[in-house]
């Protein structure tokens, strides 16, 4: 039998950082890691639309740090500002505090696994063509200049009666090697026949020789984030 690890968990802590940055007592701990959980899922189901592939939480004695990463900005920023406005004020009832709401925009979203992943989910709810659709999404990642992609889809595949595993592979995917920069992305389908899980893999390179491709949406720093410094 294979033995298998999570490609984001085998290389946090050493070529990745944690999503979540802060220190808590045994009596705080499970009460900031369950806001950590509130706060990523209410994002999400907000703002599903705008492809948010990850979301850091910073954390100190005054405020609460929250990073967003998405493809779109714009919907979750809004006209003039009124959702990200709304959705800090709600962050802020939810953690009880102050928030500090940073969003970083993602200028090459065929290279995130997450989104990627989440792309093809949308299109099986739709009924379309499995194989269609991890087809043209694998080649937007090339197009992209993605080193390599596998895409996996498992459960009643086309409405069969016995569910299985399709999987679609370019190019070379190294998951052993820690320097090799895989973003990795989960999500799944809920059609008429069942859900439908998806899982994409990406290789954009060796961590050192890939440019970073998020922009920070410096119009909606504040004073405070400006003094803290750049994101790392």
């Amino acid at each position: 039998m294979g033995q298998k690890t999570h490609p984001i968990g085998f290389r946090v802590g050493v070529t990745m950082r944690h999503d979540s940055r802060w220190f808590a007592g045994k009596k705080e701990f499970p009460k900031l890691l369950r806001q950590d959980q509130e706060i990523r899922k209410y994002i999400k189901d907000q703002f599903y639309g705008a492809q948010i592939p990850r979301i850091e939480i910073d954390r100190t004695r005054e405020q609460v740090r929250i990073l967003v990463h998405c493809a779109k900005p714009g919907v979750l920023i809004g006209r003039k500002g009124v959702k990200v406005d709304q959705l800090r004020q709600d962050l802020g009832k939810l953690v009880d505090g102050k928030v500090q709401l940073d969003i970083l925009e993602i200028t090459k979203p065929e290279l995130e696994g997450q989104i990627v992943a989440e792309q093809i989910a949308d299109q099986l709810a739709r009924r379309a063509n499995f194989r269609r659709a991890m087809k043209k999404q694998m080649e937007l990642s090339i197009e992209r200049g993605a080193k390599g992609v596998k895409l996996r889809v498992s459960g009643r595949l086309g409405g069969a009666e016995i569910a299985r595993t399709e999987m679609q592979t370019w190019g070379q995917v190294p998951l052993q090697t820690l320097k090799a920069d895989i973003r990795f992305g989960q999500a799944t389908a809920k059609t008429n026949y069942g859900t439908i899980g998806v899982k994409a893999w990406i290789y954009r390179g060796e961590i050192g020789q890939v440019q970073d491709d998020t922009v920070v949406r410096k119009e909606r720093r504040n004073v405070a984030d400006a003094q803290a410094g750049p994101v790392a």
